[in-house]
């Protein structure tokens, strides 16, 4: 398929040792400091779409543990030739636990093999087993008396026992007891299942039934998978928004985003529907759901784990407008306000405080520290600037320091954003919150969208963002070098008019390989693996390098913003002592650019040049992690003047030391 490209960015790919093409100087003027940059600048946006938190970043390997999911059963498989019917049933104890009504009944009669009665639970697309790794078993249970055995094991693909353990309830009577035990795998699978089969006589109600691997990020229980939470560590994010787009709005109200009903004991929260399991017709998925294991306080907590200041997304009073459109009145709105002052008290209110003291009794007596908050995503219309005017004057009137986030729709532009963007400037929001899902052209021939913004009107979050490329004709939009070039070119902008755009982040974050809906998305996993594709190293390269100051960087006099195809943009970093400059080579030809720099301080004799290039369809994958991705080479710097040799379909950073 010919793919379409900007007319200055040649449809083929020439090879990399095409001869360099001289160019006129680019003149960075390292001793104009143009705008301040914010620690906020690049971060990330998590949302529990593709399998993002349960079956993702959430490490729990069962799915439908508690039997809430709209078929109790889904997920589960009960087999033996000793179970009669009867002998397992789901029952509903209702308003003795409104939130966790549903358990299990096991009741069996001389059960003595591994065939006899069995409990078997496919996992989020299988369980990802890894050998020598534990595995830690717990669940809720009741018995009038002591008789069950619980044989647990993880099965590989072919049923085969790969680990195993053994579970004897210990407590009887009439109230619930929570046990653990764990055990160790000892090989690999990538889909495996977990199974409980009974041994004895007896009857036993299970709730809960839950099963994590010990190798969790930071090694809590109950945590998060480590090598996710790595991933965007190594960003060193400025923020992490949560917990995400769409489902904050629900299909409708009932199905919104709650966050006081995801924190506190885990077997209390309540499960509901994830808004994405009926929206993408070609790519059902009838078992998603949100259990909340990963809730407002996890989310806080990872965000102090990594660094990053949290940005919490509040529903308004609105579902989703592609959906139902429903809204609450606004003489009912008041919950829904309650409810966003409320989370500024659990963030950071003293232990004496109701929600602070809530935040102390799940483990974190000290503070958040939360500064800012989301009102709404992507709500437009009349009806969100109503509802957004009263949330602000009964944030501000109490929290005055809180600094929100007003949402300008789905689109960057046309009536619906001008309607929104023009509101809020009057208004004086803090931030709006632009979304852009467009093609690399569209990347490409915006990035000088800032430099014509007031730099002392509200600031710009560009919360949303991907160059979205098709592979094929209505195939899925992809990951490949062609985006994420376009990506890096826009971003120069943005580090330009950092004045103006204060965050940034690209969406969206994870993606399961056999729980996708939605692409492009900035890092794939499997049950055991992951990787980040070119646009996660795009990202993560701008948040390591960003600097603490934009400096003047011209050519010709002009912003350099795809004139010959050149994209840049430069920073300097006191704290590094460094000069950072950013250059895009859009073009299939390579070019030998001349960069002189103006500075009263000495220039280091070498400097490092980070770089990235490949074809613009190259791809990363779980074979080919890093085929594309940054390559670090040393050059020399001579007095003032370096010559930096851009190769074609490139993303350079180098980074010269102040002496």
């Amino acid at each position: 398929m010919r793919i379409k490209f900007l007319a200055a960015c040649c449809a083929s790919v020439l090879s990399l040792n095409a001869v360099a093409q001289k160019s006129q100087p680019v003149v960075i003027n390292a001793d104009k400091l143009t705008a301040k940059i914010q620690p906020t600048m690049w971060g990330v946006f998590f949302e529990d779409i593709n399998l993002g938190a349960d079956g993702g970043l959430y490490a729990e390997l069962i799915k439908n543990r508690s039997f809430e999911f709209t078929t109790p059963l889904m997920g589960w498989a009960v087999k033996g030739k000793k179970i009669n019917e009867g002998d397992v049933l789901v029952l509903n104890r209702q308003e003795a636990a409104e939130n966790n009504p549903r358990y299990l009944r096991v009741n069996l009669k001389d059960a003595d093999a591994p065939t006899d009665a069995t409990l078997t639970n496919e996992g989020f697309r299988g369980i990802g087993i890894k050998k020598g790794l534990r595995y830690n078993f717990s669940v809720m249970y009741r018995q009038a008396s002591k008789g069950l055995k619980m044989h647990l094991q993880l099965l590989d693909e072919n049923g085969k026992a790969v680990g195993s353990g053994m579970l004897n309830p210990e407590q009887s009577g009439t109230t619930w007891h929570k046990q653990t035990t764990g055990f160790t795998a000892n090989t690999d699978v990538k889909k495996g299942k977990f199974q409980i089969w009974f041994e004895g006589s007896g009857s036993i109600d299970l709730d809960m039934i839950s099963l994590f691997p010990a190798d969790t990020w930071k090694q809590r229980p109950g945590g998060l998978r480590a090598d996710m939470v790595q991933m965007l560590a190594d960003m060193k994010p400025g923020f992490v928004r949560f917990p995400g787009g769409c489902i904050v709005e629900g299909r409708d109200l009932a199905n919104r985003y709650q966050w006081k009903k995801t924190i506190g004991p885990i077997e209390e929260r309540e499960l509901i529907m994830n808004r994405w399991n009926t929206e993408f017709k070609h790519k059902p998925a009838p078992d998603y759901f949100q259990s909340f294991g990963l809730g407002f306080f996890e989310y806080f907590q990872m965000c102090e784990d990594i660094g990053a200041e949290p940005l919490p997304i509040l529903n308004c009073g609105m579902a989703c407008q592609f959906n139902t459109a429903e809204l609450v009145p606004l003489d009912q709105l008041g919950p829904y306000v309650q409810d966003a002052l409320d989370l500024v008290e659990f963030a950071n209110g003293p232990i004496t405080s109701t929600w602070g003291k809530k935040r102390a009794d799940m483990g974190h007596p000290a503070p958040f520290n939360l500064k800012m908050m989301g009102i709404g995503n992507e709500n437009w219309g009349p009806q969100y600037l109503e509802r957004l005017a009263i949330f602000t004057k009964a944030m501000k009137e109490k929290y005055p320091a809180i600094k929100l986030i007003n949402s300008s729709g789905t689109d960057p532009d046309g009536a619906r954003f001008d309607l929104l963007n023009n509101a809020h400037r009057k208004n004086k929001a803090d931030f709006v919150d632009e979304h852009y899902y467009r093609s690399p052209e569209w990347f490409f021939s915006n990035a000088a969208r800032y430099d014509s913004y007031d730099k002392n009107g509200s600031k710009v979050f560009a919360g949303e963002y991907a160059a979205h490329t098709k592979n094929e004709p209505n195939g899925p939009n992809i990951n490949n070098w062609r985006a994420a070039l376009a990506e890096a070119a826009f971003l120069t902008g943005l580090e330009r008019n950092a004045s103006v755009v204060n965050m940034a982040s690209y969406a969206p974050l994870f993606a399961h390989t056999d729980g996708w809906q939605w692409s492009p998305d900035m890092i794939w996993v499997d049950n055991t693996s992951i990787y980040g594709t070119p646009d996660y190293y795009v990202q993560k390269l701008y948040s390591l390098n960003k600097g603490t100051n934009v400096v003047d960087i011209k050519q010709a006099n002009k912003v350099i913003a795809g004139q010959d195809s050149l994209y840049a943009s430069a920073v300097i970093d006191q704290n590094k002592n460094e000069l950072i400059i950013k250059m895009v080579n859009a073009s299939n030809k390579a070019k030998a650019q001349n960069l002189q720099i103006k500075s009263g301080k000495k220039l280091g004799a070498t400097a490092i040049v980070t770089s990235m290039s490949n074809d613009l369809k190259a791809v990363n994958s779980f074979d080919a992690a890093t085929k594309v991705s940054p390559v670090d080479e040393r050059v020399n710097v001579k007095g003032k003047t370096v010559t930096l040799e851009l190769k074609p379909y490139s993303f350079n950073i180098l980074h010269i030391p102040f002496k």
